[in-house]
């Protein structure tokens, strides 16, 4: 229990370390294209932010659920990636089917999975939000200081 409880938060803190990284990666590009977000027209630039920021979240969604299934490769639990990436990625977006389960001997980590995947959506909501409301009050900044 106690290994499975050290495994699956050296695993949560992996991830949120991996969505930081790429916060960080995406606050330096944006803050190179400040100049060109702040000019008109602003709605279509609003939109691409938007996209770009859901590509994020997507991309940092795939890296921690490929960590995961790694994790889970390396330490025996699944005889196939297939199936190690498909758990992970049941587990760490808290769906669950049940289809394919964990051994008796590492059910808390398969559940710390799904807690670490809860913890990565709310930060990566957080990201949006905050990614597109700083572009919009830039924007509305911009647009008042004319």
């Amino acid at each position: 229990m106690v290994l499975q409880i050290f495994i699956g938060s050296v695993m949560i803190l992996a991830n949120v370390l991996a969505a930081g990284l790429a916060a960080w990666i995406m606050e330096w590009g944006f803050s190179r294209l400040h100049g060109w977000l702040l000019r008109e027209p602003h709605r279509p630039k609003l939109l691409m932010v938007l996209l770009v920021v859901s590509l994020w979240a997507m991309g940092v969604v795939t890296v921690g659920v490929w960590l995961w299934a790694i994790c889970f490769r390396l330490l025996g639990v699944f005889h196939t990636m297939e199936a190690a990436v498909y758990f992970s990625l049941t587990s760490y977006t808290t769906l669950g089917y049940g289809d394919v389960i964990l051994p008796k001997d590492w059910r808390i980590l398969g559940a710390m999975t799904g807690a670490g995947g809860f913890l990565n959506f709310g930060i990566l909501a957080a990201m949006l939000v905050e990614a597109l409301r700083h572009v919009r009050l830039s924007q509305l900044q911009a647009y008042r200081g004319k």
